[in-house]
């Protein structure tokens, strides 16, 4: 195959796929490209932030849009887990405790000392995270971040 074609195929895919600029994290990279979606610049973004050094800078410092109190979750993880789980997690979550839900606050990142809270929130929102019988795990994961954000002590552990 053509060389040119290729890469005119390659580019023309980085620009048809589009994601999520939570991906690139913070850095000097995601303020110049912030609001824009697609791989590219995704990838300018991460690259500016990873080759500068500045991200490293930023977390430390608490500037060019970081912060030091941020969690480091694995989304992949999280979900796979959620997936595989669904029923021990929504028994757990009904009670209020149980083995599932230390599971999902460690892999979210939740330290011991907002455990409680945490598993308090999620008993009082049970209804609303699990909304009916063929919820998906994406779905009770972004049901759980929007029950953090709505509370101050746990804000921080939502993505």
């Amino acid at each position: 195959m053509n060389k040119k074609l290729l890469a005119a195929v390659a580019l023309g895919a980085l620009w048809s796929v589009s994601a999520h600029a939570e991906n690139t994290g913070c850095g000097l990279g995601s303020m110049v490209w912030e609001g824009q979606s697609g791989v590219a610049p995704q990838v300018l973004a991460v690259t500016t932030n990873g080759t500068s050094g500045n991200q490293t800078f930023g977390i430390t410092s608490g500037t060019l849009g970081c912060t030091q109190d941020g969690v480091v979750r694995s989304s992949a993880q999280l979900s796979m887990y959620t997936g595989s789980n669904m029923d021990s997690i929504a028994r757990d979550m009904s009670v209020g405790q149980g083995e599932s839900l230390e599971v999902l606050a460690e892999l979210m990142g939740v330290e011991a000392e907002d455990r409680p809270a945490f598993y308090a929130a999620l008993q009082q929102n049970y209804a609303s995270i699990f909304s009916s019988s063929d919820v998906t795990a994406e779905q009770v994961i972004s049901s759980i971040d929007a029950t953090l954000r709505d509370d101050a002590q746990l804000a921080r552990y939502a993505a």
